[in-house]
């Protein structure tokens, strides 16, 4: 495949990467354009993702019910619903036993809520991740049934715990498991696995999120529920009702935001503006979010919260949090959610710096990135590997070593499959336990074998890492000049979204601009105002950019003339209406 060309000659920018553009096909474009009355750098970036003018119209507009599908496609769904509703029928105790993330929260959430709906309370399970770690456990499912469990559903886990629903059928426990990360060949002993990428799943969506898993679930078992009669007479629940928790589950664990899961996400932030749930709504008070929530608010004000419980505090307060109607509850609980997620900020910006320093010693060894030291606090390492892959452009693997074993989390680029590379590590003996998806993984591996893994990761992927253009590059959607870069352009643009995942939001390129200003603000960011040749300015803001080249270039004030590539965005503040340019890359322009 012949690379495309760099975007205005720009090879190599501050933070090593080559900047592309995709081909123009101009009479797409104006089909577009037509199609859907955008105007014309909307209708570049519908095309540039492969959106035409025949499927333009849906795009800007997902409905759920063009996109849902059919429950019974999903290997083990209908066995699924069967299993839950005879233990509902036979009056036996159910509980969830969920992962202690924002995807297993939001997916335990939905099924109390679904079961309160008939009067009927599921007791919740979610694992220390210090003490505990990922994943059911014998004595995890002992508890369980000490405290009067007959059923255990897992979310967002359980598709490899082999050993764990042995014994849990050794105790006379019947699991279904929900799931849908990467698993082997075998299926473990449950009564009922649902999981789009166990081997010969033919439901297609094995880039769902658990929380759109789980909500498939929910359509599977009101339509049994209707089978056996038992919801007559409007007494079905309102699955819609449940969208905001499926679409927030559905960002915080960054799938990509194509086909089912853009419309969950689409539908389920417009559900989510009427804050129903009092636990979001809480949460959102502390968060300070306000107005129409976005991917944004939802993956980087609430759901860091929510997981800050199961990071640094206690790990089924975001369950909690999401299921309870109880607002004094709700309030009392996002509150605790902001302060340890302060606390969690605080450890990360110190393991943070240590595994930066790290990676910038190691150099580019091979295509993935991996940190460990001594005492890093599990719970942060996983949104310190996230930093790191942004910061490197490469697959970032930290992990944290304690009494010789370590506990690793990893996050991947676009065509790097981390999580089956670590599944084959595990296979291989490298590994204590591991697993994940494309772009996520956890592990434990003994300390002595840390070596050993990031020679097996580093040959395993690279060749995936070099056939990952993208991994390197920064794809621009095109060019804009200051005086394009309007409030009504960043208002249009944002109808592509909603953004994240295999949308990205839209980035374009600013030909020849200088630093007029620049000024360090807050811990390490830059705020800044670009000139270019003719007088007019974009202002905006430079993240985490202080220390790094970036930084450097804004705040030198050496009148050198640079290509800015970012996104811009509609600040509206009393009244005021202006565009904010976040700014992520230059190149020294000739």
């Amino acid at each position: 495949m012949t690379a495309a060309p760099a975007w205005m000659g720009v090879e190599r920018s501050l933070t090593g990467r080559r900047w592309t553009a995709p081909a123009a096909d101009e009479a797409e474009i104006a089909a577009i354009a037509r199609a859907v009355n955008a105007p014309d750098a909307l209708a570049r970036v519908l095309a540039a993702r492969g959106v035409t003018a025949e499927t333009a119209p849906a795009f800007l507009a997902p409905r759920l019910k063009d996109q849902f599908p059919d429950p019974s496609s999903f290997s083990g769904m209908d066995a699924a619903a069967a299993a839950i509703w005879d233990a509902v029928e036979a009056e036996k105790g159910i509980a969830v036993f969920a992962d202690y993330d924002v995807d297993g929260a939001t997916s335990a959430a939905q099924l109390i809520r679904y079961f309160r709906h008939f009067g009927q309370r599921l007791d919740l399970y979610v694992p220390d991740r210090i003490a505990e770690g990922y994943g059911p456990s014998k004595e995890a499912f002992q508890t369980l049934q000490a405290r009067g469990a007959q059923m255990v559903i897992t979310v967002d886990c359980g598709a490899a715990a082999y050993a764990a629903l042995e014994a849990a059928r050794d105790l006379g426990l019947t699991v279904v498991v929900v799931d849908h990360h990467l698993m082997g060949d075998e299926n473990p002993p449950a009564a009922a696995l649902v999981n789009p990428n166990q081997p010969g799943d033919a439901s297609g969506c094995g880039h769902m999120a658990a929380a759109g898993v789980t909500f498939v679930l929910l359509a599977a078992l009101n339509r049994e529920g209707r089978r056996r009669g038992l919801l007559k007479d409007g007494g079905e629940p309102d699955l819609f009702s449940l969208l905001d928790l499926a679409a927030l589950g559905t960002i915080c664990d960054v799938v990509p935001l194509t086909g089912v899961n853009r419309a969950i996400t689409a539908q389920g932030l417009r559900a989510m503006a009427a804050w129903r749930h009092a636990g979001l709504r809480a949460l959102a008070d502390v968060a300070g979010v306000t107005g129409e929530p976005a991917a944004y608010h939802a993956g980087f004000l609430l759901g860091p919260r929510i997981n800050a419980g199961g990071r640094v505090g206690r790990a089924d307060l975001g369950a909690r949090l999401l299921s309870t109607d109880d607002a004094a509850e709700a309030a009392q609980i996002a509150a605790e959610l902001d302060r340890l997620n302060a606390e969690r900020r605080a450890i990360e910006a110190e393991v943070l710096d240590a595994a930066i320093g790290q990676a910038e010693r190691a150099g580019a060894d091979g295509p993935v990135l991996i940190a460990h030291g001594p005492g890093w606090h599990p719970g942060v390492i996983g949104v310190v590997a996230g930093r790191l892959k942004e910061r490197f452009g490469r697959p970032a693997l930290v992990i944290g070593v304690e009494a010789g074993l370590g506990k690793g989390s990893g996050r991947s680029v676009a065509g790097v499959n981390l999580g089956a590379a670590v599944g084959a590590a595990r296979d291989e003996g490298l590994l204590v336990a591991g697993g994940g998806h494309a772009m996520a993984a956890g592990l434990t591996v003994e300390e002595g074998k840390i070596a050993a893994l990031a020679a097996f990761l580093n040959d395993r992927l690279k060749d995936e890492y070099a056939a990952a253009d993208e991994a390197r590059s920064l794809r621009l959607d095109g060019a804009l000049s200051a005086a394009g870069a309007t409030p009504e352009l960043a208002q249009s643009l944002a109808a592509a979204g909603p953004f994240g995942q295999g949308n990205p939001e839209p980035r374009f390129g600013f030909p020849a601009m200088r630093a007029v200003y620049a000024e360090r603000v807050g811990t390490d960011h830059v705020r800044f105002s670009l000139e270019d040749r003719s007088g007019l300015r974009v202002s905006g803001i430079a993240f985490r950019a202080a220390e790094s080249p970036l930084g450097a270039a804004l705040l030198g004030g050496d009148g050198a003339a640079w290509h800015a590539a970012g996104r811009i965005k509609l600040d509206e503040w009393r009244g005021r209406r202006k565009v904010d340019l976040h700014l992520e890359d230059l190149a020294a322009a000739p």
